[in-house]
């Protein structure tokens, strides 16, 4: 039982909640739907509206534990290999790790498929992760496989001392062609499946420069400084330049369909960082996958 913050006074059940414990208004309304929030001991509704102060009492359902199922990965390439660390191109499709509701490949499960032993820091379904991409991005990431490299790994990300470079297909032209787009995020305050530049949310920095143009898009490189979900997506989003193809965010269908393209042009290109064995600088490559290289090519014929 805990008492309603002053800062969520006035505000539905559902949005206060989700603010409150980290979960999703989706999630949230399932509980109260069971009859599972309690507002001054009585169930509350998903629209009902809390009061500073108030006595909230929340059943929380047992944690659902996910498998990871050692399963091939077709397109899934192994860019490195050592006694530290695996770094591969993922291909679409594809999440890093199990989770609840996501019954695709996984990068875990191919790996563990490939006969890769992984490091087994971190949640059982994520052994080994220190970062990932969207199942809908391709492009270059690294896994643990020593408990060392994983713990070396996890600061670096954290102190942002890795180099993660993306290309990425964004729709009309940003002004000016080289800035840094510095915004918060956080998750969409109407869809929660998407993110959005929110008052209050999470840092996100994103670093840009567009390197070509053409009559409806521009090609740009970008460095991120954060590593939010959905950080590029969101962030060009916002400028009203979202990513060719990522129909999630407002791009435009009619251009997408012209380019073939059935998910964002989004690609991560490069990663550099210190290794964990010794510390020599290391950098990696994915080359881009069959779609997004079509698409360029089409831009760049048209041009």
């Amino acid at each position: 039982m805990l008492p309603v913050p002053d800062g969520l006074d006035g505000m539905r059940v559902d949005a206060g909640l989700a603010k409150l414990l980290g979960l999703s208004r989706t999630a949230v309304a399932e509980l109260a739907e069971a009859g599972d929030v309690l507002l001054d001991g009585k169930p509350a509704g998903k629209s009902d509206r809390l009061t500073a102060g108030g006595l909230l009492e929340v059943t929380l359902p047992e944690p659902r534990t996910v498998e990871v199922v050692a399963e091939p990965v077709e397109g899934l390439r192994i860019v490195h290999d050592d006694d530290d660390i695996v770094v591969v191109s993922k291909p679409v499709g594809v999440a890093v790790h199990p989770s609840p509701g996501w019954t695709g490949p996984t990068v875990v499960g191919g790996l563990a498929a490939a006969g890769l032993r992984i490091s087994t820091s971190g949640a059982a379904e994520r052994q080994g992760v220190v970062h990932r991409l969207d199942a809908g991005t391709t492009g270059v990431m690294v896994v643990a496989k020593s408990e060392h490299a994983y713990t070396v790994l996890k600061r670096a990300f954290k102190e942002r001392t890795v180099d993660k470079g993306y290309h990425a297909l964004v729709q009309g032209h940003p002004d000016p062609t080289k800035g840094t787009i510095d915004a918060p995020i956080d998750r969409h305050p109407r869809h929660d499946y998407k993110f959005a530049v929110v008052a209050g949310g999470r840092p996100s920095v994103t670093h840009y420069e567009v390197v070509e143009a053409f009559r409806a898009a521009s090609f740009a490189h970008i460095k991120l400084e954060t590593g939010r979900t959905h950080q590029i997506r969101v962030h060009f989003a916002a400028l009203r330049h979202p990513c060719v193809g990522d129909l999630t965010y407002g791009a435009d269908p009619v251009l997408a369909r012209r380019l073939g393209l059935s998910r964002q042009w989004l690609h991560a290109r490069t990663l550099g960082f210190a290794h964990p064995a010794d510390g020599r600088w290391v950098e990696f490559e994915a080359d881009y996958p069959e779609d997004l290289a079509a698409a360029l090519e089409k831009l760049r014929a048209e041009s």
